[in-house]
């Protein structure tokens, strides 16, 4: 019989920290910046993929933000950026419109958007 024994670890996220990475949401709205550049050179097989393609990135987009939003960001942390909120829910609203829209200034928007975010992520980090 083996017996195992749990440590106690303290972390004010749900993890130690390391694991949370705004980087990630940056990634995939890069691709989704690539794909609407590239849309107009593509045959239709391959523009219904795009769309798909596009479509899941935003998604994932979406669900790194709000992992993010809910698991790392604390009270503290928005006691010194009060805007935080306001700043995650525009994010994710414009992840969802690059779902819609074809638009790159759209994918740059949403990419300055994390960018924001990741200035913020990484003063907390540094804190």
């Amino acid at each position: 019989m083996k017996f195992f024994f749990v440590k106690s670890v303290f972390a004010h996220c749900d993890l130690p920290c390391g694991v949370y990475d705004p980087n990630q949401a940056r990634i995939e709205a890069l691709s989704i910046k690539a794909i609407m550049e590239k849309y107009d050179t593509l045959d239709d097989y391959n523009k219904q993929r795009a769309v798909i393609i596009k479509e899941q990135r935003a998604e994932m987009v979406k669900n790194h933000l709000m992992i993010l939003w809910a698991d790392y960001f604390k009270p503290p942390h928005l006691e010194k950026y009060p805007d935080l909120h306001d700043l995650f829910w525009r994010s994710i609203k414009q992840a969802s419109l690059c779902k819609s829209q074809n638009d790159v200034s759209q994918a740059d928007k949403l990419i300055e958007l994390i960018d924001e975010i990741t200035k913020i992520f990484q003063a907390t980090k540094q804190a």
